[in-house]
């Protein structure tokens, strides 16, 4: 392990195993890359001086416990970049939760590490900025799409809740870093929302970055780095299946014998049937006549909806894992099986699987492990033991935004989703069950109808910072423009106004009920 003690964005002194090393007098990140040639296998630490005594030594394996690993932590009130970057980047990585181990791209120089087999793969690929923090910021942001696992994590410091001065706001580095890492439009949405929300007239910020192009990583450029976790995530390796059903008996019925065959068996199956006509029975009757090779829990309710139905199924989980599956999907035999090697390869204790159409083209597939912006209700499978205070918010039903909801409730205990593409499932996307009735949302014959969904709004105000809560009203009301009826720009902006209104009204009721 190199420990890289730096100050006033200068290195102060270079350990290894208690001996000094010799450093240059270059910029930090150019002293990272070359102390990663010289110890190629090495983790790499870099920490402001102030935290020597205050560096958590004994978690730094557990941190980094396989090898495609950056994390840091940031002592600061406030981030590197202001909260207006919120106007341009929309993701989950930005409202982070400094309490757990969170996944973002927004590192900091106060104390963090990264693999030197990770740095060496880079060496040619990343421009090395003098400020460090920019630099680490840029680095993560340019590589966990690539499948770089990038954290911040309050266990690098013994005691996190030192507090270091406030960063200085700076328009030109934010627009710097939006022009260098987004698409060129952001740049002019984050100087209209500025103005919009802010009264701020961005104008010599906006003039400056044009002169600064955008950066680009190799796409492949850490596939060659083998990583195998440390972490023993999987212990008996019971799991558990739950499946929410209606109306789709064929489906199902080809789904349990896919499990039947599977290398590694499921311990249990959770079979939530809804049907709402009160009068209904079951019309799954072969999971009496069949013979399963393993125990199927049958719940059979009137009420319907896919919140209701997967917590009632999630109440009866007693295995170590839990796979949370659709009833109109289909399985290779093998997996299971093939889903725990990833597990353990990554320690990795949720996993959202690759999910596709029969027909979805393979060039459009994802082709790499990563840390997932999204969540898979019927692709996913999950530590029984983190979810155990969780459920589904039921004020999604029957709208949108439950799978992502589910989880945000995830990272912000810790628990970090991963996306694999293998081994992929097959989506059949089967057409409703005959019985299925039509839902009245509350909202579907009011005069004004709001936009967006109030699921969606919903979403966003449980999750999204403000400034991004500001930034989505401005990229719908671009979208919205060319698909909807009014193209007098005042008179549609007057009725855009009023409709996300009524969608914030009837997302604060939903709110209010749970």
């Amino acid at each position: 392990m190199i420990i890289i003690y730096h100050q006033n964005n200068k290195i102060v002194e270079v350990n290894s195993e208690g001996e000094n090393i010799l450093f240059s007098q270059k910029s930090i990140a150019v002293n990272l890359f070359q102390i990663a040639e010289q110890y190629p296998e090495s983790l790499i630490v870099w920490c402001q001086l102030d935290l020597k005594s205050n560096l958590n030594y004994t978690k730094l394996t557990e941190i980094f416990h396989h090898k495609k690993i950056m994390a840091s932590y940031n002592l600061s009130t406030n981030s590197f970049f202001s909260e207006a970057i919120g106007y341009a980047d929309l993701s989950l990585f930005l409202n982070i939760n400094k309490g757990v181990s969170y996944p973002t791209w927004m590192m900091s120089s106060h104390v963090g590490g990264i693999h030197a087999e990770v740095l060496n793969a880079l060496k040619n690929q990343i421009f090395k900025d003098s400020d460090f923090d920019y630099f680490l910021h840029s680095m993560a942001k340019l590589t966990m799409p690539l499948g770089l696992y990038c954290y911040s994590d309050p266990r690098l410091l013994k005691k996190s809740d030192i507090i270091f001065p406030k960063f200085k706001n700076n328009n030109f580095l934010l627009f710097r870093f939006i022009k260098q890492h987004y698409k060129t439009r952001w740049i002019f949405l984050l100087f209209l929302n500025l103005f919009l929300y802010e009264k701020k007239f961005a104008f010599s910020p906006l003039f400056f970055t044009l002169f600064y192009s955008k950066r680009n990583v190799r796409g492949d450029v850490l596939q060659l780095i083998e990583s195998q976790s440390r972490r023993k995530v999987v212990e008996d390796g019971s799991i558990d299946i739950i499946i929410p059903t209606i109306g789709r008996k064929k489906y199902l019925h080809d789904f349990l014998n896919d499990l039947a065959l599977q290398t590694h068996l499921p311990k249990n199956v959770i079979i939530v049937e809804q049907n709402p006509f009160i009068s209904s029975v079951s019309e799954l009757d072969f999971i009496e006549s069949d013979n399963w090779p393993f125990y199927i829990k049958h719940i059979f309710t009137h009420k319907t909806g896919a919140c209701n139905a997967r917590n009632l199924a999630l109440a009866e989980i007693n295995s170590e894992w839990v796979f949370m599956a659709d009833d109109d999907i289909r399985i290779d035999k093998r997996f299971l099986e093939k889903a725990f090697e990833v597990i353990k390869k990554d320690g990795a204790e949720q996993v959202t699987f690759g999910c596709y159409a029969p027909d979805y083209a393979e060039n459009k597939k994802i082709q790499r492990r990563l840390q997932s912006s999204n969540f898979g209700s019927g692709c996913s499978i999950v530590k029984s033991k983190n979810i155990e205070s969780i459920s589904y918010n039921t004020s999604f039903e029957f709208g949108y935004g439950e799978d992502s909801d589910y989880g945000m409730q995830l990272r912000n205990k810790g628990f970090d989703i991963i996306f694999s593409p293998k081994p992929e499932i097959i989506h059949l996307k089967a057409p409703i069950g005959g019985f299925r009735e039509k839902y009245i949302l509350a909202w579907t014959n009011d005069f004004i109808q709001p936009k967006p969904s109030p699921t969606v709004m919903l979403y966003n105000l449980l999750n999204a910072t403000k400034q991004q809560l500001k930034g989505y009203k401005t990229t719908l009301f671009f979208k919205f423009y060319s698909v909807q009826k009014i193209k007098t720009p005042i008179k549609y902006y007057n009725n855009y106004k009023i409709q996300w209104d009524r969608s914030l009204h009837w997302a604060n009721k939903l709110n209010s009920k749970k």
